[in-house]
C-alpha cells in the first residue's frame, strides 16, 4: 500500500462521517461536504491504486527481461 492509497481511504471515511453527521443534524452544507471529501477521498485511494499497480506492473516486466538475459 502506497500514501495516495491510506490517505485516500482516510478521506473517506472522515467524509463519510461528515455526510452522516450532516444528515443527522440536517444540515445540509455538511452533509455536501462530506459528500466531497468523500469522494475526493475515493479518487486519491484510485490514484494510489493505479500507482501500486503500475509499480508491479513494471517490475514484473523488469523480472521477466533480467530472467530472458539470465
Amino acid at each position: 500500500m502506497n500514501k495516495d492509497q491510506i490517505k485516500g481511504r482516510v478521506e473517506e471515511i472522515k467524509g463519510k462521517v461528515k455526510e452522516v453527521a450532516g444528515d443527522v443534524v440536517d444540515d445540509k452544507k455538511m452533509e455536501a461536504a462530506g459528500k466531497l471529501q468523500k469522494d475526493a477521498g475515493r479518487i486519491q485511494a484510485v490514484v494510489g491504486d493505479f500507482k501500486e499497480n503500475l509499480k508491479d506492473n513494471v517490475n514484473k516486466e523488469l523480472k521477466k527481461e533480467v530472467n530472458k538475459d539470465a
